[in-house]
């Protein structure tokens, strides 16, 4: 064989021994990618504005509006305050992706409710509770006789489906194996007006309280990522965003952390979490239609991967 021979296999050789290196490597970060999405959430917080007789534009109006500014932004959770039954179950009827959870402030149908709306086909719901935010927790509508508040949570488990050519997420015999069980949990809730300053904070320690039972026992599995979202009623960097989020410097794993790291935002709806988590996006949605709002609040979205 001669030089130029020998020459041209060695080119033919090295160039087959690159693509195959780049070929592994694009395998490589494909997989990366799809496991990462595969573990990404979008989460939507949303003040319906409650069916009042007297606000422009009335429900019947604004509905359609909050329909399509949901299918526009799809989100995988929506945790909404201030809708009436009559408000959750036409949003439920119109949008059969989700399933909807969550009950009024007075308990069953009565009042507000803090409901959670989750996508049916990617999530299943494992833990469904509520409790008010009172000196009787367990008691529905106690506190206030006039607006009394409340929390809806749930644990939720992500559903894990076989992609076409992939192997399943469970071995065999997968008893025991914690570390693929990915759940998290959605605490959804509107807090007291401004003439309440003390209920408000004390609601930020019911929930501290609330949550910090809900860690796994022993070493079995980390403990799950925690989503709080909510109408708050005041701007962070108060008293009671303290209680849930420390100081700008604080680094205590106990607390929340906020999707938003400007805390000079007059923004009095909020979404927070705990846990292995990275924020993609957040945004302070605009959506009207010729400049008519669908609500007196902006919706919140925010797209977070968990580790």
């Amino acid at each position: 064989m001669d030089y130029k021979s020998k020459h041209r296999n060695k080119i033919f050789y090295s160039t087959i021994v690159s693509l195959l290196i780049l070929s592994t490597a694009l395998h490589a970060q494909a997989k990366l990618l799809e496991k990462r999405e595969s573990r990404s959430i979008t989460i939507m917080t949303y003040n319906l504005k409650f069916a009042s007789p007297t606000y422009q534009p009335l429900w019947e109006v604004r509905r359609d509006m909050q329909l399509d500014m949901i299918r526009k932004y799809k989100p995988d959770i929506i945790g909404t305050q201030e809708g009436l039954k009559e408000q959750i179950d036409y949003l439920a009827d119109h949008l059969p992706e989700y399933v909807v959870v969550g009950e009024g402030r007075q308990g069953g149908d009565d009042d507000e409710h803090m409901a959670i709306f989750y996508k049916r086909d990617k999530f299943r719901l494992r833990t469904l509770n509520s409790f008010a935010l009172s000196k009787t927790p367990e008691v529905l509508g106690s506190g206030p006789s006039v607006n009394p508040r409340m929390v809806t949570w749930a644990r939720f488990a992500f559903i894990n489906r076989e992609t076409e050519g992939s192997k399943s997420p469970y071995p065999m015999d997968y008893r025991g194996h914690w570390e693929i069980n990915l759940e998290f949990y959605v605490f959804n809730t509107h807090f007291f007006n401004s003439k309440e300053p003390l209920g408000r904070l004390n609601a930020s320690k019911l929930i501290m309280e609330r949550i910090e039972p809900l860690h796994p026992f022993g070493s079995w599995n980390q403990n799950r990522p925690i989503f709080l979202m909510g109408d708050f009623n005041c701007l962070p960097g108060t008293e009671l965003y303290k209680v849930l989020v420390g100081n700008a410097n604080a680094d205590d794993p106990n607390l929340f952390k906020d999707t938003n790291k400007d805390v000079t935002r007059k923004k009095i709806d909020w979404i927070l979490y705990k846990g292995s988590i990275k924020v993609l996006k957040y945004e302070d949605i605009d959506f009207n239609v010729n400049g008519i709002y669908p609500s007196d609040h902006k919706p919140i979205f925010v797209k977070l991967q968990i580790l």
